[in-house]
């Protein structure tokens, strides 16, 4: 090969970097100059936009602020998860001693971890105590309450159904109450409003995107003439594309910022209430929050319903603009 072909393939290559380079630089300049662009354009009609990030930020804050309910609720009854405790209400006809010794054969049985008796007369008496209704409780001709068995499984293990199936059949048990069984049903209720949340936040983020569409498609209408003669010099769908993305990134992020607003405003009229009430039960319980990176989240996803709301304008309504 020849010092010519050389020097000619060398400055082909060169010259080839140079222009991929340029062109890169000519891409990067135009998203910067379409996102400055599009910023202004949305900030220069403030009440529009502020109805826009508004109506996006409700849409948001209602399954952000569900799910941030959820999970409290989910924190709380964490805090009341123990062993499950079965109550065991004897009858009228057994004696404290037969009471005694039903309890000392449930202790043996190697399902069950403790069996604490509670008389009749200490409960009659922690009755008054807690309800206040002791002058009243003097006058009564005897004790209506029933000895009582509380009897705890074994930790881990799935004792405790077995154990109501099979004491309930006793005759010396008048009642057995399962005192875990409302937390049972509290998490199935929960399961359920998580699920109806998941249902409820994808028909609002579908008509998140539906809004911002709408809105794109009165920013391309608005701007028609602009985009004809763009695609009259040769630009592109890309190119005519590009600042109608940012807008809808600006009206996503900026709904993403007013959820998360809204939610922690929720929550911060809902915190002294409830701070009052959990003392009230000798609870240090608070309502947690987003928090940083729920807040970044939210206004993440928004900035991504954004893009998706604006791109599905955008190329469906650019097909029908065209240079006659």
């Amino acid at each position: 090969m020849s010092a010519v072909e050389n020097k000619l393939r060398r400055e082909g290559a060169s010259t080839r970097r140079t222009q991929m380079r340029h062109l890169f630089q000519g891409w990067l300049a135009h998203h910067r100059l379409s996102a400055a662009d599009s910023l202004a354009r949305v900030l220069d009609h403030p009440f529009a936009s502020t109805l826009t990030w508004l109506v996006l930020g409700i849409a948001l804050a209602l399954p952000a602020a569900l799910t941030v309910a959820l999970d409290n609720a989910r924190a709380l009854s964490d805090r009341w998860d123990s062993p499950a405790q079965l109550s065991l209400f004897l009858s009228g006809s057994v004696s404290a001693d037969e009471a005694q010794s039903l309890s000392a054969a449930l202790q043996q049985r190697p399902d069950v971890e403790h069996v604490a008796f509670v008389s009749r007369d200490a409960a009659l008496a922690e009755f008054s105590v807690l309800s206040g209704f002791a002058d009243v409780l003097e006058t009564l001709e005897r004790n209506p309450l029933p000895d009582v068995l509380l009897l705890t499984p074994v930790p881990g293990s799935d004792a405790a159904p077995a154990l109501y199936t099979e004491l309930a059949a006793d005759p010396r048990i008048a009642e057995v109450v399962l005192d875990m069984a409302w937390l049972e049903r509290l998490n199935t209720l929960m399961q359920i409003s998580r699920r109806v949340v998941w249902a409820l936040g994808s028909v609002l983020v579908a008509g998140v995107v539906l809004i911002l569409g709408n809105t794109i498609r009165l920013s391309i209408e608005s701007r028609r003439e602009e985009i004809v003669v763009i695609k009259l010099v040769g630009g592109s769908n890309a190119f005519v594309r590009r600042p109608f993305l940012y807008t809808g990134l600006w009206y996503g992020v900026g709904g993403g910022v007013f959820a998360a607003l809204l939610v922690a405003s929720a929550l911060w009229l809902l915190g002294g209430p409830v701070m009052r009430l959990a003392e009230l039960y000798q609870s240090n319980f608070r309502l947690g929050g987003l928090g940083i990176m729920g807040s970044l989240n939210l206004v993440l996803i928004g900035g991504c319903l954004g893009l998706a709301g604006a791109w599905l304008a955008v190329t469906r309504h650019l097909r029908l603009i065209a240079p006659r």
